[in-house]
């Protein structure tokens, strides 16, 4: 049902010290370049540790000194390129939001004075103090007014439609099977940790404590409501929390997308949940035509159908409250706003203090606002030959791919056509919607925070449910222009780049091309490379679920992801913490792939031209350092737990050398032979593409 984005979660460190050998002295063309590189090159001369060998640990050699002068901020939880693009962004949006601040007089229901009177609301501390806890009343109250569990389906609707986490998820996406209709999908949810790991998981002593101290935040957060049972209150939240954790699917089963299509009327619904009313909770969400669903687990609904039986009215209402209070704690007084962090941003994170008030304030107005804020930005910092010069980049990239295609060896003549099929209709979208999306009817008042950020939620909510029955809109995109991030759809079959991700450190107009072809390069070629990994290739061009492989190479194709699980579940960030070689395959594939791709997409670029040597250092050599130091990134141990335990993506050094280590144009770039670090025996390689 939900896109797939791409995370910008760089971190991880992973030490491995640096052995003197048979190739201990780097070859020639690694040289030590001069103290800084040639104008225009594009690498980061000074970020690289001349005492790692890039043979051994090639995302220490290539940023080693960075990472030892830099130190993650105290309100970060880690740091990196992506942070330090992000950094100039959120510089550029507050001088737009000042300016919309400032304008005293601007008209009603303008995107000026939503912009500056949903910021000023949020500032305004001293207002939510004195407002306390007073603007959830109302919402507390109907939780309060529950009476009996048929009122559940009724009370879930609506916290749905505000922003309120329940045990049921609902949301409205492309049917995967026709994606050329929208439907409506239920899915798991309801859970106040990161994973159902922080909740079952009793052999691992961080997770153990993490648990300790959720249920001493439950506590808190309930003793700041006013409850004086808050200690007994808590205990139930989370046994009930636990339980919830017990029958959901974990995060690897949920990556099976055939899986989880499981389309049902509402009487197959009924018999899944016969104590839910799903009448009125698709009623209440807005769905109350709809004549089917897409059911994403099953299995977790007929649980949570005894789970709801089996547990008494009153611990409803106080997990309900607690969820509320969550929810809303960072737009409330100044001790629901410590308290919130304490444990999200402190515990979870890692992060040592909260965030200034006013970069909070200025992330709230880009997300709830984003493509108002969007079309400011763009308007200002994204040139038009920007988006031509990234294109034609793509356009290399996607012939790359072509030309990987032709290349496999294992692949039948069969499947290698419907491949270049699906390869020839993704569509390349750059920068920022041709459309933008009308806020109009969204009000935002001056005083009123936590009043905002529910219709703001409710807004959103409706905007999409209200796609139900209308045609595909193929305009819309995921993410905001000020994202800095990218993302591939399935079931549209598109990559999107959005303007804030084409900038430096992350890409640099001005740089010479070898290096802009790794570093911002990797993602275009990560993206397209997700049409193809082990969920995308299970989608044909027109974004449908639809098995396209033969049934040899199908096999094939699973021989190599088994070959790439076994590789990563052997990286370790911390002591004790593997990576998920399952839960991060799709994102390795794309790393690995799109690895291949930037090399071919170069050279494709050359025309056959040699590139040229700058500072030493052959282009070549150049694109996989823009690739490395474009990934850049350092993160405390609670936020690479965190990465471990849920994120698909695998930290910033094993996206790095991982992907190298499979890749044979690193070995000719760099002269990695048998004995190096980075060496990795030939028939433990694996090229998808």
């Amino acid at each position: 049902m939900k896109r797939r984005l791409c995370s910008t979660l760089i971190a991880g460190l992973f030490a491995v010290a640096s052995q003197a050998g048979a190739h201990d002295a780097a070859p020639a063309s690694t040289a030590a370049p001069s103290a800084a590189a040639a104008a225009g090159s594009g690498i980061e001369v000074a970020a690289i540790d001349r005492e790692v060998r890039a043979q051994d640990d090639f995302f220490r050699y290539t940023q080693g000194k960075w990472l030892k002068d830099v130190e993650i901020p105290s309100d970060r939880s880690s740091w990196g390129a992506f942070n330090i693009a992000q950094d100039k962004v959120e510089q550029q949006i507050a001088a737009i939001i000042a300016e919309a601040a400032a304008q005293k007089d601007a008209k009603a229901g303008s995107e000026a004075q939503k912009i500056g009177d949903l910021y000023t609301s949020y500032v305004d501390q001293a207002r939510r103090d004195q407002l306390g806890l007073a603007p959830l009343k109302p919402e507390l109250a109907r939780i309060q007014a529950l009476k009996d569990k048929r009122g559940l389906a009724a009370l879930m609707a609506h916290l749905d439609r505000i922003g309120v986490d329940a045990p049921i998820g609902m949301g409205v996406g492309q049917d995967n099977k026709n994606s050329t209709r929208y439907v409506v999908g239920i899915s798991q949810s309801g859970l106040g940790m990161p994973d159902r790991d922080y909740y079952l998981n009793d052999a691992d002593a961080r997770l153990k404590d993490t648990r300790a101290k959720y249920q001493a935040h439950v506590e808190k957060m309930l003793a700041l409501a006013g409850h004086q049972d808050a200690a007994s209150k808590a205990q139930q939240i989370v046994a009930l929390e636990t339980e919830i954790a017990r029958i959901q699917w974990t995060k690897v089963e949920n990556r099976d997308p055939v899986k989880r299509y499981n389309k049902k009327t509402l009487a197959e619904l009924r018999t899944l949940a016969p104590g839910f009313d799903w009448t009125t909770y698709l009623k209440g969400t807005g769905a109350g035509k709809e004549s089917s669903v897409i059911v994403s687990q099953p299995s977790y609904l007929e649980g949570l159908d005894k789970l709801i039986a089996a547990t008494p009215v009153d611990t409803w209402k106080s997990y309900f409250e607690f969820r509320m209070l969550s929810a809303y704690a960072p737009y409330l007084s100044q001790a629901f706003v410590d308290e919130s962090f304490a444990f999200r941003g402190a515990v979870l994170s890692g992060s040592k203090e909260n965030r200034p008030l006013d970069k909070r304030a200025i992330a709230e107005v880009n997300r709830t606002l984003s493509e108002v804020v969007g079309k400011a930005y763009v308007s200002r910092h994204f040139p038009a030959e920007r988006k031509q010069q990234v294109l034609d980049m793509a356009k290399n990239f996607i012939t790359a791919f072509g030309e990987g295609i032709d290349q496999l060896e294992w692949m039948s003549p069969e499947t290698k056509k419907q491949a270049h099929a699906k390869l020839a209709k993704i569509n390349v979208k750059i920068g920022y919607p041709d459309k933008w999306r009308d806020y109009s009817k969204l009000k935002i008042v001056r005083n009123d925070l936590v009043g905002n950020m529910m219709r703001a939620r409710e807004f959103g909510h409706d905007y999409m449910v209200n796609r139900l029955g209308k045609p595909v809109d193929r305009t819309v995109w995921s993410m905001s222009p000020q994202t800095v991030n990218a993302y591939y759809s399935p079931t549209l079959n598109e990559v999107v780049f959005p303007a804030a991700r084409l900038q430096y450190p992350l890409y640099d107009a001005d740089a010479e091309p070898a290096v802009n072809y790794g570093s911002v390069g990797i993602s275009i070629g990560h993206e397209i490379s997700h049409a193809f990994d082990d969920k995308g290739s299970q989608y044909d061009g027109d974004g449908n679920l639809r098995n396209w492989w033969t049934e040899e190479d199908a096999k094939q194709f699973a021989a190599r992801g088994k070959v790439l699980v076994d590789q990563y579940a052997g990286y370790s960030p911390l002591p004790g913490y593997h990576l998920n070689g399952e839960l991060t395959l799709g994102e390795n594939i794309a790393d690995n792939a799109g690895a291949i791709m930037a090399s071919r997409a170069y050279k494709i670029y050359l025309k056959g031209k040699p590139g040229p040597v700058i500072d030493g250092f052959t282009a070549e050599q150049r694109l996989f350092m823009g690739l490395s130091q474009a990934r850049k990134g350092k993160a405390r141990d609670a936020a690479l737990i965190s990465q471990v335990k849920t994120d698909p993506h695998s930290p910033a050094e094993f996206r790095v050398n991982g992907s190298l280590r499979n890749h044979p144009g690193f070995y000719e770039a760099f002269e990695v032979k048998p004995g190096d670090k980075m060496y990795l025996d030939p028939k433990d390689r694996v090229i998808f593409w």
